[in-house]
């Protein structure tokens, strides 16, 4: 077994806001295929809203060796994005979805959805969803699918810790992820199934591969599965969130626990692996509810409530944050245990507005701010 880099990637996709009316304009999806922002500049021939409509404007992140970089590198590229957007007359948000823009009745599609469009026809004319992606070096590909198979078990604990999308189409769905539910609509989405080896995994690639039942491998999109490019375990659970500081610290779990795991294989020590619909029993739950619900913990078979196994997750991958560097950064995580996920925010912000969901707009372009 190759001692994994945990590296870092982080890939997110940002909102375009026009500031009087707060409707979409468009987004921004950044890639770790480019180590440059990349942008179409408004000309005098070019209207903005054309040049959204038949570009995807794409800024990436070189890979970090450690969290501190990978909060520089963040703030880099918010930083430029913030000014991107100012300079073109709108405004900046980073959530799982807009609060009340939808574009189902638009017959042209941003290009980062023609592939998504057609492979699953009106399921993604509804899709404005926005999600964060983290990327963690595990080189060992057949430890990459280990770490896959035993990681799926906390994905649902980590999604509580990251929902911002509980509006849709200007209604409060009371769902703290509609995020999820857009997504999981989708073909090969999800929480992944257990395989045996990273040939198992490559073989059932190949299969969808040969059956035209896609074209490459980057039309996989589970919550959690080996990067199809990169020498990462990419993690696609989470919503797109707002504030800086708290990605950060969801990235900082991230890393630490896939630590921890890797630890466990290195000892011959593992979570026992649970049937994917039990997973996905709880990730409704974190859906649901999020932070403010219950998980069921499967080996006590009882529901716990999910900031409990947030701190007991915490306890046990401290650790390796502290050989990580860090724990300055998982200290955070206690300020959203007691504040509450984003989610939550965003609905006790329109609830003191008077169900005005432009206020919702309005927080979210500003906690985006918060550099």
């Amino acid at each position: 077994m190759h001692h994994p880099s945990f590296n870092i990637g982080i890939e997110e996709e940002y909102q375009l806001i026009e500031p009087q009316s707060r409707e979409l304009l468009g987004y921004v999806h950044q890639s770790m295929s480019r180590d440059q922002m990349v942008v179409r500049e408004r000309t005098a021939e070019t209207d903005f809203t054309q040049q959204l409509s038949s570009a995807v404007i794409e800024v990436g992140t070189p890979v970090s060796a450690d969290i501190a970089e990978a909060r520089q590198q963040l703030t880099r590229l918010r930083t430029q994005m913030l000014e991107f957007a100012q300079s073109n007359g709108c405004k900046l948000a980073a959530s799982g979805t807009h609060p009340f823009s939808h574009w189902e009745a638009r017959s042209d599609v941003i290009p980062g959805y023609r592939a998504i469009l057609d492979d699953a026809q009106m399921i993604a004319r509804r899709l404005l969803a926005f999600g964060l992606r983290i990327h963690i070096g595990v080189e060992d590909r057949e430890l990459a699918v280990d770490v896959m198979n035993t990681m799926r078990y906390v994905l649902p604990h980590i999604l509580c810790l990251a929902t911002s999308s509980p509006f849709w189409n200007g209604r409060n769905t009371g769902l703290k992820s509609y995020r999820s539910v857009l997504m999981d609509a989708l073909p090969r989405t999800g929480i992944p199934g257990s395989f045996s080896s990273y040939q198992e995994y490559q073989s059932y690639v190949d299969t969808l591969v040969h059956t035209n039942s896609i074209t490459t491998a980057r039309q996989i999109r589970y919550d959690i599965a080996p990067h199809h490019r990169f020498s990462t375990l990419v993690i696609r659970i989470c919503d797109m969130l707002p504030n800086l500081t708290d990605t950060v610290a969801v990235t900082a779990l991230i890393q630490a626990t896939i630590a921890w795991m890797v630890d466990l294989r290195a000892r011959n020590m593992s979570f026992r692996h649970y049937e994917r619909l039990l997973i996905a029993e709880n990730k409704w739950r974190a859906v649901r509810y999020g932070l403010e619900g219950e998980l069921i913990d499967w080996g006590l078979e009882q529901l716990v409530p999910a900031p409990n196994l947030l701190r007991e997750l915490i306890t046990f991958v401290t650790p390796f944050a502290d050989k990580l560097n860090s724990l300055g950064e998982l200290t955070h995580l206690e300020t959203i245990l007691a504040r509450g996920a984003n989610a939550r925010q965003q609905v006790a912000v329109w609830q003191a507005a008077g169900q005005e969901t432009k206020a919702v707009v309005d927080f979210i372009v500003a906690e985006t701010e918060k550099l």
